[in-house]
């Protein structure tokens, strides 16, 4: 997957959002203001997701080259993937979705109702 397919893939979602809070380089996708992806945009080496604490230590488990603890993140929630191994974009897809769906579901009923409309 190249920074391209993932930027359009990332902002496919309901609300999905993009912007570079924290400097000119690490680009954040958010839904209602929470973020659900994020990358380097200079290197794009690799990727963090939110992800359900079990199957994060899962994934880490079955791909222990290109999923590790999310790096600057709670490391309990978050996983960092590398987009160096070649990971199937399906693959790739469905951890970025899954991340997408985690912080929805984490929004107020109101938000989810706003986001939905």
């Amino acid at each position: 997957m190249n920074i391209e397919s993932y930027r359009n893939f990332c902002l496919s979602f309901p609300g999905a959002t993009e912007d570079l809070p924290f400097d000119e380089n690490t680009l954040c996708f958010k839904v209602m203001g929470k973020i659900f992806s994020i990358c380097d945009i200079e290197e794009f080496e690799s990727i963090n997701l939110k992800c359900d604490p079990i199957r994060a230590i899962e994934l880490r488990e079955t791909y222990p080259d290109a999923v590790i603890p999310g790096y600057h993140m709670n490391k309990k929630h978050w996983n960092t993937v590398s987009m160096k191994h070649n990971l199937p974009d399906k693959l790739v897809m469905d951890w970025i979705t899954d991340s997408y769906n985690l912080v929805v579901a984490g929004l107020t009923k109101k938000e989810r109702k706003l986001l939905s409309s």
